[in-house]
């Protein structure tokens, strides 16, 4: 991780990219993977990230602190990369891809996030209430990206 502010985390899987696309691209069931975000609904008639500009709101919690967050899909190219966006007041706060890169027969998944912005009340519970923040998020990240390969490989058994 290079910062509190970017960083990304790195897992390769055994299957083809469409079959990592499959999981990934669908977002309601990030709860399953992350131990952040516990649940997604999708906003005003989207139901995917097949388009770029689909809404969704994310619920998360740490600890004992939860809130939720409206999202943006950025990019959504199928089995190349997602990405989507948190939003306060339609103003990006964290960019968050999920690249899909061809590797030694499978595939490399590739978790990464970048902050550009962070309302006063997110700085302080991330500097203050949330000190090992960077740690965490890159335990985070990596129990993400391991559960995703869990269920792409358990697929490809089936």
């Amino acid at each position: 991780m290079a910062s509190a502010r970017h960083g990304s985390v790195r897992i390769h899987i055994d299957a083809p990219p469409e079959r990592v696309w499959a999981v990934i691209a669908n977002l309601d069931r990030m709860g399953e993977w992350s131990p952040e975000c516990y649940r997604v609904e999708w906003l005003e008639g989207a139901s995917s990230p097949a388009v770029a500009g689909a809404r969704f709101r994310g619920w998360n919690r740490y600890g004992r602190m939860k809130w939720s967050v409206a999202c943006k899909v950025q990019t959504a190219i199928p089995a190349k990369e997602l990405s989507f966006s948190t939003l306060v007041r339609e103003k990006e706060m964290v960019t968050w891809s999920y690249r899909i890169e061809p590797a030694d027969g499978g595939v490399d998944l590739v978790e990464s996030f970048d902050v550009h912005w962070l309302p006063i009340s997110a700085r302080i519970a991330e500097d203050l209430l949330m000190r090992d923040r960077d740690r965490r998020r890159e335990e985070a990240m990596r129990t993400t990206l391991e559960r995703i390969k869990a269920l792409v490989e358990a697929e490809g058994a089936t």
